[in-house]
């Protein structure tokens, strides 16, 4: 049994060792009608410019940034790269669950919807998701981090206070150019 699986190992890391470092797979032979040079690579796919729309990961976004209302008070904690040009943001705040809620049915003039019960998650719907240009939906979420008894949202600043968040707003804006 173990010379069955030395022998394996051995031919695995010989396939490994002869394959093209280029990541192409070598054609032994042309074909008749096919060019004797490959044709150029594709050049990558960079993401759309955001620059002067979104703020620097780390910086504290604004309203204007962001297109939606912020909650007063609440603290910027970090954002994301979403993927295809899109960023989320975190912000906490101790404001109860349900105040936060009823704040953005208010200042966005919509119901949203609670998507989950425990724990408590609520989301807006701010933009149009369109599959080909984006990786979320942009949208506000609001979660109740207290559920359960959890102490609450872990401040990621060392030595801030509050030390813990018992509400979490997590906004993702329309990409740049993206109709509303």
């Amino acid at each position: 049994m173990r010379s069955r699986i030395f022998w394996a190992a051995i031919v695995a890391v010989m396939a490994l060792s002869l394959a093209p470092a280029s990541g192409q797979t070598p054609v032994p032979f042309p074909r008749p009608g096919q060019p004797s040079t490959p044709p150029a690579p594709k050049p990558p796919v960079t993401p759309p410019d955001t620059a002067g729309s979104a703020p620097a990961p780390g910086n504290a976004p604004t309203e204007a940034n962001l297109g939606v209302p912020l909650y007063p008070g609440a603290q910027f904690l970090t954002s994301y790269d979403a993927g295809r040009g899109q960023r989320y943001y975190l912000f906490g705040t101790n404001t109860p669950f349900a105040d936060i809620v009823t704040y953005y049915k208010t200042v966005l003039k919509q119901r949203g919807d609670l998507v989950f019960e425990a724990p408590a998650t609520h989301m807006f719907d701010i933009g149009r998701f369109r599959e080909e240009t984006m990786a979320f939906p942009p949208s506000v979420t609001v979660k109740d981090y207290t559920w359960g008894g959890s102490q609450g949202y872990l401040n990621p600043k060392r030595g801030a206070q509050p030390a813990r968040f018992n509400t979490i707003v997590q906004i993702v804006p329309a990409p740049p150019g993206a109709a509303r």
